[in-house]
């Protein structure tokens, strides 16, 4: 289903985790009960075991992929969907720590840190650093990300130390949007990588505007998780699109 570079039953695995991740995702949207706030239908636990199913496929890329020129590619993005599992406890609350919404940033950034390093490492890699398409992608991107934090986080505020602190975020996941937007201009294979560094910077914008603007609509948490699930999703399996372009 992937690519011919894993075998028939590595195929099957990792198509088998992504059926689990959607089943566990969608179906939990599809048959759960709206909470007394409206927020959201999906039960904590459906949310976090589809974020866990993400995490062994990370795992699973890399482990299938040693020897290949793509498992540095597949190592970085496991670590990354890794912190973003992270960050999802510390927002679920499930982390012994009150400033749960900090540790949450914090660890969804380093994730970010270090899916970048995966996105220019790879285009390095397989000769898609063009620096026309690497740069203006990521230059677009931060203006995108800086409008999206002034209108979701800032204005309107009496501006706070996390509110500063939600900028760099902001830019981050816009950085990790353009270059990813670079690969994808370059190698029509990582269209589906871009559309998942977009969708995490949407959902993200989304989620900044419930926590700092109050913003409020009917299952406004299910949407976050709509954009953000198959954000991760796009980027984890990626790592096909690097075995195609490195074979």
């Amino acid at each position: 289903m992937f690519t011919d570079a894993i075998t028939p039953f590595q195929s099957l695995w990792l198509t088998g985790l992504l059926v689990l991740w959607a089943t566990l995702l969608f179906g939990g949207f599809a048959f759960g009960k709206a909470d007394a706030g409206r927020i959201r239908r999906m039960p904590t636990w459906t949310r976090l075991t589809s974020s866990a199913a993400l995490v062994v496929a990370g795992w699973s890329w890399f482990w299938i992929t040693r020897g290949n020129a793509a498992n540095s590619f597949a190592l970085l993005v496991a670590i990354g969907m890794t912190f973003g599992f992270l960050g999802d406890l510390f927002m679920a609350r499930l982390l012994p720590v009150s400033r749960y919404v900090l540790g949450g940033i914090g660890a969804f950034g380093l994730g970010h840190v270090v899916y970048i390093a995966a996105f220019l490492r790879l285009g390095n890699q397989a000769g898609l650093a063009a620096a026309g398409a690497r740069w203006i992608a990521w230059i677009l991107w931060l203006l995108v990300g800086l409008v999206g934090w002034y209108l979701a986080v800032y204005r309107g505020q009496r501006p706070t130390a996390l509110h500063r602190a939600a900028l760099p975020y902001a830019l981050l996941l816009a950085s990790t949007a353009g270059f990813a937007t670079g690969l994808a201009l370059q190698a029509p294979v990582f269209v589906s990588l871009a559309i998942g560094g977009a969708l995490f910077l949407l959902s993200d914008l989304i989620l900044a505007a419930q926590l700092f603007n109050g913003v409020r609509f009917y299952l406004i948490g299910d949407v976050v998780w709509l954009t953000y699930g198959p954000a991760q999703a796009l980027i984890v399996y990626a790592v096909a699109g690097a075995l195609r372009v490195l074979s």
